[in-house]
């Protein structure tokens, strides 16, 4: 047997970006903790845009652009497809609506309109910041601009924004759910942790978060709150999902009255976006007639 077979795979090296960021806010931890809290704040809430590939550019110049406001004088950018019932395609943290146009065709095909948008700080919308309390707004201000979508189809954060969004009022006849996480506050504990943050450092940070936007985080927990859901949903998510974990999906789909469960193997966290069996079985349930 040749002796490379039994050598361990090389850990890739974290960049060196993160690396200096873990440097110098492991020193701020120790030495002041409360600045360490306030840089680690800033950068939680700032997404990295990432270049939209060609497929996302090809589909968006088939759409028709317009702007939703979302207050204080602030809009994002939003795309409409086709004429119909609307279809709400909402997407994750640093993505964008386009990332989920595998689902355009079908769903134009089965005689639905399709609506996406970009969230503040994301893909062509303006701003820096960004947060779920962002998303969840400006999910309901796209629906309330459609005049309320029949479904919405959303991808992991986009999950918990929609659910808050239907907390709060919304109102949809089907729901989608693509790696959807089950308690949004856990990704503050493994942000921290990937920072090289001690425990009391990240508790200051979810602090300073929950004063920024008046809410605390249990709020925003799913496993709270689908108890009282009672729209149709289906959840997909894959076992091999390693941003958010295929036991949150199944957990949420478990304590969501009704919902269903579509399991997946070996496509991660974005590829399920655009596996055609998973974008038939998409397609297939929002097609259903509402009992």
């Amino acid at each position: 047997m040749n002796d490379r077979s039994l050598s361990a795979p090389a850990v890739p090296r974290p960049p060196l970006t993160l690396t200096l960021l873990r440097g110098a806010l492991g020193f701020l931890s120790r030495t002041s903790p409360n600045v360490a809290s306030r840089l680690a704040e800033d950068l939680f809430l700032t997404p990295r845009r990432h270049a939209r590939p060609k497929r996302e550019q090809e589909i968006l110049t088939e759409g028709v652009p317009f702007d939703v406001s979302v207050g204080e004088g602030r809009t994002i950018q939003s795309w409409r497809w086709g004429l119909g019932p609307a279809v709400l395609l909402v997407h994750g943290w640093e993505g964008r609506g386009a990332q989920l146009a595998s689902f355009v065709r079908p769903l134009l095909a089965a005689g639905f309109s399709v609506v996406t948008f970009d969230a503040p700080g994301h893909g062509a919308s303006s701003g820096a910041r960004s947060s779920l309390p962002h998303f969840a707004w400006s999910v309901r201000c796209v629906a309330e601009a459609i005049e309320g979508p029949h479904a919405i189809i959303a991808h992991s954060l986009g999950c918990a924004a929609t659910t808050l969004a239907l907390r709060d009022g919304l109102a949809v006849e089907r729901l989608v759910y693509l790696a959807p996480p089950l308690n949004p506050s856990d990704y503050v504990n493994r942000f921290g942790t990937m920072l090289g943050l001690d425990g009391p450092v990240i508790e200051r940070m979810k602090r300073r978060i929950e004063q920024r936007f008046l809410r605390k985080w249990t709020d925003y927990s799913l496993a709270q709150t689908a108890p009282a859901m009672t729209a149709p949903l289906l959840v997909v998510h894959d076992r091999d999902d390693d941003d958010t974990y295929w036991s949150e999906g199944a957990a949420l789909a478990g304590a969501w009255p009704g919902a269903r469960l579509l399991t997946t193997n070996g496509l991660g966290h974005r590829r399920i976006l655009r596996e055609p069996a998973v974008v038939d079985a998409v397609a297939r349930f929002v097609s259903e007639p509402s009992s």
